[in-house]
């Protein structure tokens, strides 16, 4: 399919689509492509899935695409709101078994613990994990504030020497799942979350970053033009030599 237009800041990619629709199935069908390639030189492979609303398009449409093996894919999380157990309904592992991980075989699923007693040792449990099965592939979008995962600006770290950690979230961040519709007021969305941090994602091979909606288009903007800094974190992404983003044409507004 043939986007609106094409562009290239830096390594990254930006596509932009007539539709969200279209922007995640080509998210979906170019992820894909990566994900056979990579199985066809290794025996298993491991892919970190974000889960917002502005991701819904592209897993609907990977979990369609022929020819992958997923029984070979380990999964893992993004990020995870603290205090919210493992099955609880707004935590983002559930979103991701709805969307993808209860809809495909794969070889392992690792889930956060939100409500884990001690987020010191969840932070070390997980970061465990991260560094014996580095991510090769990333499904992610990036927030109103440039975040990505949940390293909003005066959290963010280009040099963060932690693979996980505990943040708090702002109020942009926090404002922006009740704009997604996951919480009906800002008082009910926790306030702190555990993250991948910076390094942890830019160590994936591959990133395949989908951001559709009319409240992304600041953030779209910013991150192909200004300056690469914490500032806007997503402008990080101009320096991965891997990087493909996928908006509509409400996101992608300000670049058209």
């Amino acid at each position: 399919m043939d986007p609106v237009k094409h562009l290239t800041f830096g390594s990254l990619q930006i596509k932009i689509f007539e539709s969200r629709a279209l922007a995640g199935k080509c998210a979906a069908e170019e992820g894909a492509a990566v994900i056979r390639s990579l199985l066809s030189k290794r025996d298993t492979i491991n892919i970190v899935f974000a889960a917002a609303p502005s991701q819904d398009d592209t897993l609907r449409e990977l979990i369609l695409q022929e020819g992958i093996d997923w029984s070979r894919v380990r999964a893992f999380h993004m990020d995870e709101y603290l205090g919210l157990e493992i099955g609880h309904e707004q935590s983002f592992g559930t979103y991701l078994d709805k969307h993808i991980w209860n809809r495909l075989p794969f070889k392992e699923i690792h889930y956060f613990n939100g409500a884990a007693s001690d987020s010191d040792k969840e932070c070390e449990r997980y970061a465990d994990l991260i560094r014996l099965y580095p991510p090769d592939l990333i499904f992610l979008g990036i927030g109103e504030n440039g975040h990505i995962a949940f390293n909003d600006p005066w959290v963010a770290d280009f040099k963060d020497r932690s693979l996980v950690k505990v943040v708090q979230l702002d109020e942009v961040c926090r404002m922006q799942q009740v704009n997604d519709g996951c919480f009906e007021k800002i008082d009910d969305v926790p306030t702190h979350a555990y993250t991948l941090t910076i390094p942890a994602l830019l160590q994936a091979e591959y990133l395949f970053c989908t951001v559709p909606g009319p409240t992304k288009a600041e953030a779209v903007y910013r991150t192909a033009n200004e300056g690469i800094s914490e500032d806007c974190p997503a402008t990080i992404m101009r320096n991965h030599p891997n990087a493909y983003m996928y908006c509509d044409a409400e996101s992608g507004k300000e670049l058209l």
